[in-house]
């Protein structure tokens, strides 16, 4: 380096000199790294690319590439050729690297390391990217890159459904009061549409006593219920006529009518149970109802695992189902534990009112038969 400085001065171009002095660095820092410094495992990176040594030559960027991508189609697993070795892959790939980073360092001494990275950024190569997906699929690339499609679908369908249900959870337990009038709300207008229902089948009954539609095409013959369908396939036709004459029911309708009996069958042992009880209950019904709410919580468990099959198998999200609580399944047995005593109490008063009006009816009768008898006795007792 004191060779080269005695140089620079020696040519007593001081100006020009400050701009020789960067390239001659340059060139003795790239004649020095390029020399003793080169590590054992940089050569043999070089070698196992192929490549020529950085003492013996220098390699250009295009051509560290095309060696790495010469050895890749050799190694590479996913290739098929009868060289295909994953071991040797991955030391051509830490191979390809420390070639990378060695020219790297050399270009560095004269330029800004943001231009180095966009030169590296350009030269990396981008074939790798497609070949993680999660670990997912198998066979060729392009059957991997389809079966990691259709898993991403139905991780992104199973979050829908897993968040749509724990709104629904959400929503049930915060608004419990807004579910009662949801319920008296649907209870009246299926009230409304029994009325209807009533009216339009009294207006049908009347019209055929009176032989509206005795002038009907189809008059005295039973309906077809399984009319051609033309978009449909015949062989799928004759199945679902064959299931339906055979009684078969979709799973998804056995599984809700299941689930309906199951929750009824409980709410029944619970209603009665506590109506058995006297409030305020002594400690030993308190443990008595304990015990059965301890067995009901056993029991709603197990439906509320029904009740996650059947979310997977309904047709529809607005048929799923929200889980049942014990907590609200208690608070409705007592409530209808306390309106069943009421209703007692005012069937017993109402007894006791007609029994007390049934005496006085008596009383009245007696009192009249006795006024009469009298009054005869009074007039046979005149007459003699």
């Amino acid at each position: 380096m004191s060779y080269a400085m005695q140089l620079l001065i020696h040519r007593g171009d001081f100006c020009h000199g400050h701009t020789l002095i960067p390239l001659a660095l340059r060139s003795l820092l790239r004649t020095l790294s390029s020399g003793p410094r080169v590590s054992h495992s940089l050569r043999e990176s070089y070698q196992l690319l192929q490549l020529e040594l950085p003492d013996e030559g220098e390699s250009s960027p295009a051509q560290v590439k095309e060696a790495y991508l010469r050895m890749a189609k050799l190694y590479h697993p996913d290739s098929g050729a009868a060289t295909a070795d994953e071991v040797l892959f991955a030391r051509v790939e830490e191979a390809y690297r420390a070639v990378l980073a060695h020219q790297s360092r050399l270009q560095s001494c004269g330029g800004s390391m943001e231009d180095e990275e966009e030169k590296v950024k350009g030269v990396a190569p981008q074939h790798r990217h497609y070949l993680s997906y999660e670990g997912v699929g198998s066979g060729t690339p392009s059957q991997r890159e389809r079966q990691y499609r259709q898993f991403r679908v139905d991780r992104a369908v199973e979050q829908v459904l897993d968040y749509r249900q724990k709104e629904h959870e959400t929503a049930a337990a915060a608004e419990g009061a807004l579910v009662e009038r949801d319920v008296r709300q649907r209870s009246r207008q299926i009230k409304v549409t029994q009325a209807v229902e009533r009216l339009v089948e009294d207006l049908i009954q009347e019209s055929m006593s009176r032989g509206d539609f005795r002038n009907l095409s189809g008059a005295g013959k039973p309906i077809n219920k399984f009319e051609h369908n033309p978009y449909a396939d015949p062989m799928t036709h004759n199945l679902n006529r064959i299931l339906i004459d055979n009684g078969y029911q979709p799973p998804w309708i056995v599984t809700q009518r299941d689930i309906r009996e199951d929750i009824a069958q409980i709410r029944e042992r619970l209603l009665q149970g506590r109506a058995r009880l006297v409030d305020p209950m002594n400690p030993r019904e308190h443990a008595q109802w304990q015990q059965l709410c301890g067995v009901v919580a056993d029991d709603l468990m197990k439906l509320n695992k029904t009740v996650d099959n059947f979310n997977l198998i309904a047709p529809m999200l607005t048929m799923q189902m929200v889980h049942f609580s014990l907590e609200r399944e208690i608070d409705r047995a007592e409530k209808a534990a306390i309106q069943g005593r009421q209703e007692r109490k005012r069937e017993r008063v109402r007894e006791w009112e007609e029994q007390r009006r049934e005496r006085e009816r008596e009383r009245e009768k007696r009192n009249q038969h006795s006024w009469q008898g009298g009054l005869l006795a009074w007039m046979q007792n005149l007459l003699k």
